[in-house]
C-alpha cells in the first residue's frame, strides 16, 4: 500500500523519499523528526523543524496528549532570471504521554532549529514506577 502512495505521489514531486509521514504530499516539506527521552523526573520532546522560527509553531498539552503544530514557509526569487519557487507546507503530531505529567509546569525552549519541551512528571507517577529485580539463569533451579 505504501509503495502505490509512493509511486502516485512521486509523480507530483520526485524529491520526496517516501508518503510515509508527510505533512502535505505535494508541498515537499515532510514530517519533524520527534525524539522522547524519559527520566525519573520528566519526559523531554524534541522535534527538529530547521528553518523555522518559534512563531510558526504551536504546542499544545491536553489530557497527557502534546501535540506540535506548524507551517513551513519559504521562497526564491531571481529578478535577473524571472524565477521564482515557493514552498510551504504544514503539520501536526501528537504523542500520547503514558504518565501523569504536571501539565502546568512544562517549559518549552528553541534554539537553532530545534524545539525542546519539558514535562515534570507528576509524583504519582514517579512513586507507580517500580524497579523489576534482574536474576541470573545461573542462580535460579529451573
Amino acid at each position: 500500500m505504501n509503495r502505490l502512495f509512493d509511486d502516485v505521489f512521486n509523480r507530483f514531486d520526485s524529491e520526496m523519499p517516501s508518503f510515509v509521514g508527510r505533512a502535505s504530499a505535494l508541498s515537499g516539506w515532510s514530517w519533524p523528526s520527534i525524539e522522547v527521552n524519559a527520566t525519573d523526573n520528566e519526559i523531554c520532546v524534541s522535534a527538529e523543524l530547521p528553518g523555522m522560527d518559534e512563531k510558526d509553531v504551536e504546542l499544545l498539552i491536553n489530557e497527557g496528549v502534546l501535540t506540535i503544530r506548524g507551517e513551513k514557509k519559504s521562497g526564491a526569487e531571481d529578478q535577473g532570471r524571472r524565477f521564482s519557487e515557493h514552498r510551504y507546507g504544514r503539520f501536526e503530531r501528537s504523542i500520547a504521554l503514558p504518565f501523569e505529567l504536571k501539565e502546568d509546569r512544562a517549559e518549552a525552549s528553541f534554539k537553532n532549529g530545534v524545539l525542546t519541551v519539558v514535562l515534570p512528571k507528576s509524583a504519582k507517577a514517579r512513586e507507580s514506577a517500580k524497579r523489576i529485580a534482574i536474576i541470573s539463569k545461573k542462580d535460579t533451579q529451573h
